[in-house]
This record gives C-alpha cells, structure tokens and sequence, in this order.
C-alpha cells in the first residue's frame, strides 16, 4: 500500500482528481480483501516470518491481487500495520478502527504496532494461525509519523511542498481529472491468484503415472529451477543453463534424473519413481504441495518414499529417498543414480547434442562420495561454472562397493535404453571413468544391507557453482559438517545438536527426530559453522 500512498506524505491532493480517486479506491480494495480473508486490512512490503543465518527477519513486497501487476500475490498474506497508519490520510475513520482492532490483538509493543503479522501458512508451525514479525523498522516508523502529522497538524509538509516555487510552477500535474473516457481492464488473473491463496495450500495428490498430459511441478528459488513430473521425469536448470538433459516428449517423458534400486538377493528391481523402470507398483502415489514434491510406492515388501525439494539459499536440489524394508528378513540392495549432463543452453544442446557432450569434463571425488562437472570454455574470457552431484546413504548397516560412472555409453549399454541399462544386468560395481568422456552422465552406485522393519535414508544432491572451489565448498558443506556446533532454529524450537568428528549425534532432541526434508535446508541456512 505504501507504494501507493507515499507521495501522498509530501504532496497535496485534491478532491475529484486521478490521484484522490486512486488513493480511495486503494484502500476502499485492502479492506475488502481483509474482510474476505478474515484478516486485519492492510499490505505492504515489509518484513515477514523468515530469518536468515544472522536471526534477522527477511523484507520483501507483499500486495493485494488486482492492485499489483505481479503474479502470485495471493499466495502470501502478511499484514503490515505501518500501512493502515498510512491510511488515515485517506480514510481515517476506516483506518482508526482497524488500528484499535491490531492494538486489542497485541500486536504492538514498546515502540509502537510491530513490523508485521505473518499469515501465510507455508511459513508456520502446526498450530499457528498467525506469526508476530517482532521488529520495528525506522523507514515505516518514519512514514507513520508523517502520516499521523497529516491528520493531526493540518498537513503541514503538504504545505511545504506548495510554497516551494519549482513545485508551484507545476502544481497543475496533481490537479489531472478524472478521464471520462476509459478502458476497461478486468483484473481476472489477479482474482483467481486470490482464490488460489484462499485454499491455504495447494496440495496435488496423483495415483497414476499415465495421465494424459504429464501433471507438473515446478521448484525454483530464482536461479535454480527443477521441474518434476508425475512419472519421475523432469529436468534442472541454473539460469539459462540447463544442468541436465531433457526432452519436451509427453509420449515418452523419459529424460531426467533418476533413482534405480535393485534387490540383490532375487534380482528384481524397480525405481524411486515411475521412470524410469515403467514398472508398475502395488501402489503409486505422487503429492505436488507448496516448495516440494513427493513421491510413494509399495511393492515386494519395500515401501519407497521420495522428497524433492530446492535450497532457498544456495543453488542445490535434494531427493532424499527413504527405503523401508517391510519383511522379516535382511535384504541386499543396490541403489544408482542417474543424469545426462549438459552445462550449455537448452536449445544449444536440442541442435547438437552430439558436438555439444564434447566440452563436458567429469571428475570424481570419491573421498567427498561426489562427482564435478564443468564444461571447458571455448574463449579465455568464457565463465566456467561448475555442477557437482553427490550421494550418501544413512543408517545402513554394511556400505560396501561405492562406486561411480560418468561414461552414458558404459552405463546404457549397447542397443540398450534407460529404461533397463546394461549395468543393472551386471553384478559388478561402475567402472569409475572419468575426465572427458563423450557422452557425460553423473552416476553414483551404494550397496548396502537393510535390516528388517527398518528404514534407509539415500540423499541425492545435485547443485551448481560459479567455479570449481565455490562448487567443492557445496559439496563439503552439505556432506559432512564442518562444525562442530550446529545452531538449529526452527520456528517454535531453538536447540544445539553436538557432533563429534565423525558426524555421529551425541545428542538429538525428539522434536529432531524424523526432521521433514523441507527443514533440511533450512537447517543448513541456519548453521553457525565454527571450523
């Protein structure tokens, strides 16, 4: 609302003109959109219920659908009372109620209404309904005091403001009427953004892989993009970098990166998701809700659940894939990942595929369970970022045989595809090929025992850097800690987990326990790593 309503704080207006009409009908729109979430009234960009490494509460534009141009704004609900002080030069008396009514609820302290009440559900903890931004800002202070010497002081700036000559030499630009002629401009796509938020969360439940037309989902944090389909498939960008390979093909949606688990005891194997075994299970379920995507399969007494989420913060994608074994024995597993790298523009890689796989250079890190990837500049001046891919597996009991493949045409195979590659036929461990191969891919293949009734944790990391070391410094971060002392906030919770060297929990606090994988990121952004 303050984008709207500052210049009011210096200038006059004046009756019957574009600018008072606007002004009205601005807040005539934040009260209506108040009484129809059943909020106090009032949005503005401000800050909300997000803290960074520092604790300090992140600040961004929030706004009303069909006032703002941008897309989305109902997805967030934030109110901010600094903007509704702002509106008792417009509609004071409308204005004081809603401020009585914030003050009632507490929602001020010390220095007067705070910062900001956080609505948005995606940003509370269960049984929450609302979270207090308990910060004071001297901008919206600021603003609130010109505002109340509006009202109150006769609107002594405005005055000001007419008695300097420049600005009384174009007074006539406040004093635009209104137009008679118009066009008409309907806000729909504004609206139903509002009605999207009015549902809280949007939650997609799909039991079957075989729509037809793949049902979508799209995980970004404005530099990294992963998007994800009902059957598995999907692709990774970095910019305008696509980091995997992936082909816009609904017939056979069969690009991406994949999971493949087999069990070594009686040879059958499956996948975390539909693609790309195209077998299918004894039940198949995929959940696209806000900042994630999951997907569920049961079948020869393995439960198989995969999260997919992607950092805020830094350029990283996680799948964790959670393996339970459901029958009364020990079983064998061998679980590998899989993705064609590209580091090059989408539609450089659709013309020449070929000529464009002859840049890309792997090297493996066993020591960090971990794969780079770069593609070689063609100038001096050229950027050279950089891909890395990583895999761990936890709460295995046997780990053995470790291996990785960066070579499509040893792990496919000859006359062989995706769907059943050559190295799942082969009860041997990858060939560990490296540096620059001719058609590049990023594998890492665990075997390990599963007890039974007991469950295996297989993280997934895929994430880009600007070069090499800022690249390695990802990969050391995210696969061992670094610090001995991890502060970890959580809304509602504060608490100190304590590691020894080896990354082994000396202790764990219940509410940590079974941690969901949309807080694991968040647990990263809220490290204080002390080496």
């Amino acid at each position: 609302m303050f984008e709207y309503l500052m210049p009011t704080l210096v200038m006059p207006s004046f009756d019957n003109t574009l600018l008072d009409q606007t002004n009205k009908s601005v807040v005539q729109k934040q009260i209506e959109y108040g009484k129809k979430r059943n909020v106090h009234w009032g949005v503005s960009e401000s800050g909300y219920n997000l803290v960074d490494v520092n604790l300090n509460y992140q600040y961004r534009a929030f706004g009303v659908p069909g006032l703002g141009l941008k897309r989305g704004l109902g997805e967030d609900l934030v109110i901010a009372p600094y903007s509704s002080v702002m509106a008792l030069m417009v509609q004071p008396e409308q204005a004081t109620e809603n401020l009585i009514s914030l003050d009632k609820d507490g929602f001020s302290g010390k220095y007067g209404f705070y910062e900001a009440i956080d609505y948005t559900t995606a940003r509370l903890t269960r049984g929450q309904s609302f979270a207090v931004v308990r910060s004071f800002m001297a901008h919206h202070q600021g603003m609130s005091f010109l505002s109340l010497s509006y009202l109150l002081h006769d609107k002594p700036m405005q005055k000001r403001f007419e008695n300097e000559a420049q600005f009384k030499a174009i007074m006539l630009l406040l004093q635009e009427r209104i137009p008679h002629a118009t066009e008409f401009y309907s806000p729909t796509v504004h609206v139903s953004d509002a009605s999207v938020a009015e549902q809280e969360v949007e939650m997609r439940v799909i039991r079957t892989p075989s729509t037809p037309l793949p049902e979508i989902q799209m995980l970004s944090n404005g530099r990294y993009y992963t998007m994800i389909t009902n059957s598995g498939s999907g692709y990774s960008r970095w910019r305008d970098i696509a980091v995997t390979r992936w082909r816009e093909d609904p017939t056979l949606d069969n690009t991406g990166i994949f999971c493949y688990i087999k069990d070594l005891d009686n040879e059958s194997s499956w996948s975390a998701a539909f693609q790309p075994s195209l077998k299918t299970a004894e039940s198949y379920e995929v959940v696209f809700s806000q900042g994630r995507a999951e997907f569920r399969r049961q079948e020869q007494n393995f439960e198989t659940h995969t999260e997919i989420v992607v950092s805020s913060e830094d350029d990283v994608e996680m799948r964790r894939v959670h393996i339970i074994n459901r029958s009364r024995r020990k079983r064998y597993l061998e679980v590998t990942s899989y993705a064609e790298v590209v580091l090059t523009s989408p539609a450089a890689d659709a013309a020449h595929p070929a000529f464009s796989n002859l840049f890309v250079q792997t090297e493996i890190l066993p020591q960090r369970d971990a794969i780079l990837c770069t593609r070689r500049p063609r100038g001096a001046g050229d950027p050279q970022p950089w891909m890395f891919h990583l895999m761990k597996v936890h709460n295995a009991t046997d780990i053995v045989d470790v291996s990785f493949e960066t070579d499509r045409s040893k792990f496919i195979g000859r006359t062989r595809t995706v769907h059943e590659p050559e190295v799942s036929n082969k009860n041997q461990p990858l060939s560990n090929s490296q540096g620059a191969v001719l058609d590049p891919i990023v594998a890492i293949r665990y075997r390990f025992t599963i007890d039974p009734h007991d469950a295996v944790t297989v993280d997934m990391v895929m994430g880009m850097g600007e070069n090499k070391d800022a690249c390695t410094a990802l990969v050391e971060n995210i696969r061992t800690g670094l610090s001995l002392t991890v502060l970890l906030s959580l809304p509602g919770h504060t608490a100190r987990l304590y590691f020894d060297r080896s990354m082994r929990p000396k202790r764990m606090p219940n509410f940590i326990q079974g941690l969901p994988v949309q807080l694991f990121f968040q647990m990263l952004r809220c490290v204080q790593i002390h080496r």
